[in-house]
């Protein structure tokens, strides 16, 4: 199993990990700490040497209740770090739903489109339909922003079986625009729009979304749900994340996108050692 991306054909027969490079002032794990380009672009090395796959860098901060960020700030504050990014030889991944942001970042040459909105943003579809390559990660949200998913206490009447009907619709809208199955990656957007007891239904019957027959990535890093099994604050939760990223590769995941880099990568070296991964 490949994934087809700008620049790189990534060979998924191991899993990946994803490395998260926030450009903000209030992301949900790290404050912003590295909002500046040259911050920004010294822990991407960093991210690299702990071995990092792929780089997934985004400007606006999707933690629950957190406000869009307007368009021309977004791209002032991703553009420069894509752009040294790309030079690192490695996979760089846009994370954004604005179509504006996804041209911008093509046009750099950016490898992977990455969006929580899967695509339904107006316009966004053209974008990655009119690249002959880019990658990208169609991820489930419940409603269309980060601001106000959790609102209304979140219920499915099956989340698994609506998270699976999601997903297919929106690759099935890639595929009517001539978009390749080698592109796409699907994510089932844990801690968007979901309660605990969802975010871990879709982990234990994970194999489920395998049956959409694309490659999964989970992104479980620090997420709350962990911190509501282990009493947790947001910082102390490496260990949860490692053993959830650990679960849902056991499970099938071919991608897990996380902050902790250098302990995933570790953790996965014994997994793989033992014969748990697939």
């Amino acid at each position: 199993m490949f994934w087809q991306t700008t620049r790189f054909r990534i060979d998924l027969a191991a899993p990946r990990v994803m490395g998260i490079v926030n450009v903000t002032p209030d992301s949900f794990s790290d404050g912003g700490h590295r909002a500046g380009v040259s911050g920004a672009l010294a822990h991407c090395e960093q991210l690299l040497k702990d071995g990092a796959d792929i780089l997934d860098i985004g400007g606006e901060s999707t933690r629950p209740g957190s406000e869009p960020v307007p368009l021309e700030e977004e791209l002032a504050r991703v553009l420069p770090v894509l752009r040294g990014a790309i030079g690192l030889g490695a996979p760089v991944s846009l994370d954004s739903y604005k179509p504006e942001v996804m041209r911008a970042a093509l046009e750099l040459g950016v490898d992977i489109v990455n969006d929580i909105k899967a695509l339904r943003e107006p316009g966004a579809l053209d974008v990655v339909a009119a690249h002959p390559s880019c990658g990208v990660c169609l991820m489930h949200m419940r409603g269309d922003q980060p601001k106000t998913m959790q609102d209304g206490d979140p219920r499915y009447a099956d989340v698994v079986t609506e998270v699976c009907e999601f997903l297919q619709a929106r690759v099935d809208a890639l595929r009517a625009r001539g978009v390749d199955d080698a592109r796409i990656t699907l994510d089932p957007g844990i801690g968007f729009g979901k309660r605990s007891e969802h975010n871990l239904a879709l982990l234990a019957r994970q194999e489920e979304l395998l049956s959409l027959g694309l490659p999964l990535l989970a992104g479980w890093s620090r997420k709350g749900t962990l911190g509501k099994l282990t009493g947790r604050e947001l910082g102390d939760r490496l260990v949860a994340s490692v053993a959830a990223a650990l679960a849902a590769v056991q499970r099938g995941a071919r991608i897990v996108r996380v902050h902790d880099v250098a302990a995933t990568v570790d953790a996965l070296k014994v997994w793989r050692a033992a014969g748990l991964c697939r």
